[in-house]
């Protein structure tokens, strides 16, 4: 694929700055949209441009988009109210798709959720799907991807569980039966690269489950035992899930738990498709490869490298 200017809004989160780093590796000047501008991670790559930006704000929103050859729509919270879920997932796409259509920016890769649905438990789920359907709706040469849960050395997710464990004598656990299919952060960040650089991915909402199936208490096993923490798991009812998660929304600091989490947990976060390999060109890495490693205290680049024999490169 020849050299593209892309443009990556939501690109100074979790997914977004390891897509940065491949897209720079790739060749590609990036330009990523937020709202801070000192950000090492991004800032040390050669070819990102950080731009200040309200991306809720359509002018500024319109001014970041244009001028380049295709986007890369990743904005997601975890967090809030049904109004924040709305426009950070639904009328934000939207206004998204709209701008690349007045711009001539026809390519638009847009990072959704596995699971998402309007008839979804959740707001999270339930707006993620009419952000899908903002997608769908253009004219624009759009492919939509469906992550499961991401996991990655630098998540909030598997390290989370890992600290809790050093901090309790047991961890209360929320839907802990519920089943999911992790995929590693730099596959989902491939899958985006694959996708701009293969024609045939236009017009396609894929999947992205990683190859392994696990219950939400098999992975809070797996890093407690991994990061030498081992606690018992205590599965909480939905009732008490739901009143856990309501303390949690009012305690100062950032919120670990919501109820929208937990309603979310009601649907399994698995996928009846297998991976797309065969359309973008590679085979997801198993959670169970990679990260025992760093939840054991192994650096990034013993993981990395062991990320670059696999893939071949």
């Amino acid at each position: 694929m020849s050299a593209q200017k892309i443009c990556l809004i939501g690109g100074s989160g979790f997914i977004g700055r390891h897509l940065a780093a491949q897209l720079t590796t790739l060749g590609h000047p990036i330009t990523v949209a937020s709202r801070k501008t000192s950000l090492p991670e991004l800032l040390v790559l050669p070819s990102v441009r950080l731009v200040s930006a309200d991306i809720h704000d359509p002018a500024q929103l319109e001014a970041l988009i244009a001028g380049h050859d295709a986007v890369v729509s990743m904005v997601g919270i975890l967090h809030g109210s049904r109004a924040q879920f709305e426009q950070n997932h639904a009328r934000l796409a939207e206004s998204i798709a709209a701008a690349c259509e007045r711009q001539r920016v026809r390519r638009l890769v847009h990072i959704s959720a596995l699971g998402a649905a309007q008839d979804g438990p959740s707001d999270y789920l339930q707006t993620k799907a009419l952000g899908e359907l903002a997608v769908e709706s253009s004219a624009l040469e759009w492919t939509i991807l469906r992550p499961s849960v991401v996991f990655g050395h630098d998540d909030a997710f598997l390290n989370l569980f890992a600290d809790l464990q050093k901090r309790l004598p047991l961890l209360p656990l929320a839907g802990a039966a519920s089943k999911m299919a992790p995929v590693w952060v730099e596959d989902v960040a491939r899958a985006v690269c694959e996708s701009l650089a293969r024609p045939e991915t236009i017009g396609r909402k894929l999947d992205l489950a990683g190859p392994e199936i696990y219950t939400l208490a098999d992975l809070a096993r797996l890093t407690g035992r991994c990061s030498g923490h081992p606690r018992p798991i205590l599965a909480l009812p939905d009732s008490l899930a739901m009143l856990q998660a309501c303390l949690m929304e009012h305690l100062p600091g950032p919120t670990l738990m919501s109820r929208d989490n937990v309603r979310s947990l009601r649907w399994d976060n698995v996928s009846d498709q297998p991976f797309p390999s065969g359309l973008l060109g590679f085979a997801p890495t198993a959670l169970s490869a990679l990260a025992p490693d760093w939840l054991a205290g192994r650096g990034y680049n013993y993981i990395a490298s062991r990320y670059r024999e696999k893939a071949a490169r």
